[in-house]
């Protein structure tokens, strides 16, 4: 299942008040499952009634991501005690993937994933995602960008903790392959300060790239990614969770249920609130004029 990529037709100008015509809203599971697919099946089930487009995950190789000495690291968690058992807890296989497809087949949403290595891009081709997602970590790392590029599937890059030196590598490497790209403005702290979320950043990005522009939000409230969509976002990706005290480093910076219903809610109001801009007198005013202008008015 797929749902319209922004086009050239999306590119947004001066304005903040020129809006894609549809907002794209993914729902990052990412690790918040806890390795657990009643979890998964439960936050699908919870993004799906929002109104969400898309659920997103993440995949690793944990030998490729990290070294044997940070593996060995002692670490409590539900799945033992050192760093290895962990990671290996929180990361879903082929198995797991099969029924997360079946599963969103059966439900009507989409789902894709980031993944943080080469051998894991590789691991999800076998799943005909129609998306790609490059991580803010991921967005310096110019071997990985060739080859999620070198798909030329329609890509999302973050851009969290980058400099513009950084993001100028890899926006030529996607426009190198004819690789069709949204940027994703983020922080990427967890949850991310309110006053360092530096929305404004969005039009540079579109000035300076000249295309389409969204948000990854990671802060625990439900209003900036509002601003954002109000700001002209093409896309928005929030972190979502069952609830926020369960055991993982995402949970903090995810939105439960009912916050995630009022952002859904929100950001599908804002093309009709907004309107096209043309100044008009609605048939309802009409009426009320009639009854609170009593004296004569020229045609």
């Amino acid at each position: 299942m797929s749902i319209p990529f922004p086009t050239a037709n999306d590119l947004l100008q001066a304005s903040p008040y020129q809006l894609p015509k549809r907002c794209l809203i993914f729902a990052e599971i990412g690790i918040n499952h806890n390795g657990d697919l009643a979890i998964t099946k439960a936050l699908i089930d919870m993004a799906k009634a929002a109104g969400c487009d898309a659920v997103k995950f993440q995949k690793r190789t944990l030998d490729v991501v990290y070294t044997p000495e940070v593996l060995d690291t002692p670490r409590q968690s539900p799945w033992g005690t050192t760093t290895r058992e962990q990671k290996e807890g929180l990361e879903f296989g082929k198995k797991e993937y099969d029924q997360i497809d079946a599963f969103c087949r059966e439900k009507g949403i989409a789902w894709f994933a980031s993944a943080w290595d080469i051998p894991s891009q590789e691991f999800l081709r076998q799943y005909d995602l129609p998306y790609n997602k490059i991580a803010s970590a991921m967005a310096t790392n110019l071997a990985f960008v060739e080859c999620v590029a070198s798909e030329k599937k329609p890509t999302f890059l973050s851009v969290g903790m980058c400099t513009y030196a950084d993001v100028d590598k890899a926006v030529e490497i996607l426009k190198k392959n004819d690789c069709p790209f949204v940027l994703m403005h983020t922080v990427s702290t967890y949850p991310s300060p309110e006053e360092d979320l530096n929305l404004r950043v969005m039009h540079e990005l579109r000035q300076r790239y000249g295309v389409p522009v969204g948000y990854s939000g990671h802060e625990s409230s439900v209003s900036p990614s509002v601003m954002a969509a109000v700001l002209g976002a093409v896309a928005i990706e929030r972190h979502i969770t069952l609830d926020r005290a369960m055991y993982g480093s995402d949970q903090a910076a995810s939105l439960e249920k009912v916050g995630l219903e009022s952002m859904v809610n929100q950001i599908r109001k804002i093309p009709a609130v907004l309107g096209d801009g043309v100044k008009k007198i609605t048939p309802g005013e009409v009426s009320v004029a009639s009854k609170l202008r009593y004296w004569p008015t020229s045609a």
